[in-house]
């Protein structure tokens, strides 16, 4: 599985919090908000998620864990224990 750098997830992470803020600031402000969607965008991009709170939790979860436990939470999403793989595995 490929992971992004983190030092890269926590540049986008911050700058989506940024325009976050500003968006909030100025709901109005096309300007502003165009730029929160694509900051947004290019975190679910970045995440493998579809949707940018989502993708923002999941940076924040990957920022704080270590590379095998954040490969052991992306396998358990995929089959939580206890339930049977397509192939009949555990």
């Amino acid at each position: 599985m490929l992971l992004p750098a983190k030092s890269e997830v926590a540049r986008q992470l911050r700058r989506y919090r940024a325009w976050e803020r500003s968006m909030l600031a100025s709901p109005a402000d096309v300007g502003v908000r165009s730029t929160f969607e694509d900051s947004g965008y290019t975190l679910c991009v970045l995440m493998g998620k579809r949707c940018a709170r989502e993708a923002a939790d999941a940076a924040e979860r990957y920022l704080r864990t270590n590379l095998v436990t954040h490969a052991q939470e992306q396998a358990d999403l995929i089959a939580p224990a206890g339930r049977k793989t397509p192939s009949g595995a555990a």
